[in-house]
């Protein structure tokens, strides 16, 4: 039985042609910053979203933590949704490693924070406060697109108030080629991008910090400080490398997969949010257990929960949606 794994886009593996990028890579030692592969991924990437510099690191929680420790200083604040990944799902590592202390703001509908919010949660320039510094927004948001006129408003909202504006940009390019632009004009508006590769994108292993020279200085130094300097890392940027110039745009293949399966589902009678990208959710409530047992005899891997998000990548064929689909019509009808 041929397994469909939906939890999450990070369970793709690497295609033949990714893996002999790979093997073929030029490599070298990254710590005294001699990996010609890394420094060209680097120097692609941050050419491609129109940075000075670029940091290539093991994963995206690295990415994020490196880029909020280089913005704040222990003592300061950033502004964060809720549910974003840098405040709920980082094990808390800005707090822990870089006292840096969040302030959590609730998400609105369509994925951002309601800019008024914001500004309410600024603290006065008052010792008895922490230095308020950055603005982290996240898209995709849990598979929902910031506009681009939103990202255009907190840009100069971030001027407006003297703030830095960050983005985690794990799915950024799910965002993108949703929208139909260049990656480009999104992250136009921000002064550091945390990019993921091993998402979607489909490389192994590896994130892409992007951000001014000072920024990024400061977080290769960082970097060495958690533990994310890697040797002959070549062999890691060369999928990343693939990735950027084979597996972008067929990511609105797994966009129409998403709406297959919500379609089919919905058809059915589930409760089935709107979906914008690769993730769908449906409300299952108590039936999560149930469900995640009665797929995985049928050989399909889900996340039990309440809200159930199911997630469509470059190992899931429409085939396979479609067998997805006949599973959860058998689960009511049984």
């Amino acid at each position: 039985m041929s397994v469909i794994d939906l939890r999450s886009d990070t369970v793709t593996q690497p295609s033949a042609g990714m893996l002999d990028a790979m093997a073929k890579a030029a490599t070298g030692d990254d710590v005294y910053g001699e990996d010609p592969t890394v420094n060209g991924l680097e120097t692609e990437l941050a050419k491609r979203l129109g940075f000075a510099a670029a940091l290539f690191v093991p994963t995206g929680t690295m990415s994020n933590l490196l880029g909020l420790m280089a913005h704040c200083e222990r003592g300061d604040e950033y502004i964060v949704g809720q549910q974003a990944h840098t405040y709920k799902y980082e094990g808390g590592g800005a707090a822990v490693l870089g006292s840096v202390q969040p302030q959590p703001l609730e998400v609105q509908v369509d994925g951002s924070l309601d800019l008024a919010h914001v500004a309410a949660a600024i603290k006065p320039d008052d010792f008895h406060f922490a230095r308020t510094r950055l603005l982290a927004l996240e898209n995709t948001m849990q598979g929902k697109v910031l506009p681009l006129e939103y990202l255009a408003r907190a840009r100069s909202f971030t001027h407006e108030h003297g703030l830095q504006l960050h983005l985690d940009g794990a799915r950024l390019y799910n965002a993108a080629v949703k929208l139909g632009v260049d990656a480009r004009e999104i992250t136009q508006h921000f002064d550091s991008v945390s990019v993921c590769l091993s998402k979607g994108l489909g490389a192994p292993v590896g994130s892409v910090l992007c951000g001014s020279a000072e920024l990024i200085g400061k977080a290769r130094r960082l970097r060495k400080m958690v533990g994310g300097g890697m040797r002959q890392a070549g062999l890691l940027a060369a999928a990343g490398l693939y990735a950027l110039d084979n597996n972008v745009q067929r990511l609105a293949d797994d966009h129409d997969n998403a709406q297959c399966l919500a379609e089919g589902l919905r058809a059915a009678g589930y409760d089935v949010e709107p979906v914008q990208t690769n993730m769908v959710y449906v409300q299952m409530g108590d039936r999560a257990e149930a469900i995640k047992t009665f797929a995985a005899e049928r050989g399909i891997k889900l996340s039990a929960a309440g809200r159930l998000r199911m997630v469509t990548h470059m190992d899931v064929s429409r085939e396979q949606i479609e067998q997805v689909v006949a599973a959860f019509v058998d689960f009511l009808r049984k």
